[in-house]
């Protein structure tokens, strides 16, 4: 299973699986942000995004992920509240300086890769005096849905099994090669920790293909010009100092994971959304042929849902992996090899 979205991307785009024996199969995995985040933090957003005096700041594929009823926040700005895309969180910072008036709202995602910028920029507010700035914090964590696919596979009569993990190169930067350590050998599955090119993901596959006829279990780094085992200890630290685990976070496809996002903590919870707003709980549900589910957990691919390429488009979304530039959906729809392309 290839984890990070960054490398369906390329598996497709390279058309990776052509060059692979038929004995080698890649799945795609969770690891795309925006596909995740369930349905409920979704509308927890646009409700914030209504509020009267509010100026909501996020990143542009997440303008466009259908919350309950198809509505996205895409169309909440249609509605009239006021819903700005930004490039980075320093963005959402500089908004918040020049409308002083407005209580501005960024609406913050991602793995381990975007939460230093999030940490920086509550920091940075704290700095600044901003009363007027807050986050919504959705951030997860990868080593523990790693955990959560294999332990479901280890439980359940599972419809995939997976025999290691092309590790994400981006989220390992920061923190490091030892982070996936625990679950590699409470599990005995190898991961390997890939660059993006497609080079890299043939090596990576390759170094894979290698520990398991040698019976070996190890993590390794394929990535070795960018990642190291500790990672980035200085990041680490700063999301040490404003953030917390929450004690459980709902994912798409995967359901409550323990352990499993981030929270800011009660020393910066004056920077929190969620405590100054206190949005209303919500428990939308997916599009009922939407198969994003389970496409997240590797149990179907694009193709098997009956939507994908045909009322489930990149342009007329209706699930959260067509969205996304990580997504696997748009990955086969803007690359796959047949009747799409």
């Amino acid at each position: 299973m290839e984890f990070c979205g960054g490398h369906t991307h390329t598996i497709h785009r390279y058309d990776i699986p052509s060059l692979l024996p038929n004995n080698i199969e890649m799945i795609h995995g969770p690891g795309c942000p925006v596909c995740v985040l369930p349905i409920g933090r979704v509308d927890k957003a646009i409700w914030l995004a209504s509020q009267p005096n509010v100026i909501l700041c996020s990143y542009g594929d997440m303008l466009r992920v259908p919350g309950s009823g198809q509505k996205s926040l895409l169309q909440a700005k249609a509605d009239g509240a006021d819903v700005r895309m930004i490039y980075s969180v320093d963005d959402a910072l500089k908004i918040a300086q020049q409308n002083p008036e407005k209580e501005v709202i960024f609406f913050a995602i991602g793995f381990e890769t975007t939460t230093p910028p999030t940490a920086f920029a509550i920091l940075q507010a704290r700095h600044l005096n901003l009363s007027n700035f807050t986050v919504f914090c959705n951030h997860v964590l990868t080593p523990v849905a790693m955990e959560c696919l294999l332990q479901a596979q280890r439980e359940e009569d599972a419809a995939v099994n997976l025999d290691g993990f092309v590790g994400p190169a981006h989220v390992s930067i920061v923190i490091g090669s030892q982070a996936y350590e625990a679950v590699c050998q409470k599990y005995q599955k190898p991961i390997v920790i890939s660059g993006f090119e497609p080079l890299d993901v043939l090596h990576s596959i390759l170094m894979l293909v290698e520990q398991i006829n040698q019976n070996r279990c190890e993590v390794e780094i394929q990535y070795t010009r960018a990642v190291t085992s500790t990672g980035n200890l200085t990041t680490q630290a700063m999301m040490d100092e404003v953030l917390q685990l929450r004690s459980s976070f709902e994912w798409r496809g995967l359901g409550h994971i323990p352990q499993s996002a981030l929270e800011i903590k009660s020393a910066f919870a004056f920077f929190d959304a969620e405590k100054r707003f206190q949005p209303p709980e919500s428990h939308g549900t997916e599009h009922k042929q939407c198969d994003c589910g389970d496409i997240l957990r590797g149990v179907k691919k694009p193709r098997d849902c009956k939507l994908f390429a045909k009322i489930c488009t990149p342009e007329n979304p209706l699930g959260s992996c067509m969205v996304s530039s990580e997504g696997a959906c748009a990955a086969v729809y803007a690359y796959g090899r047949g009747d799409v392309v």
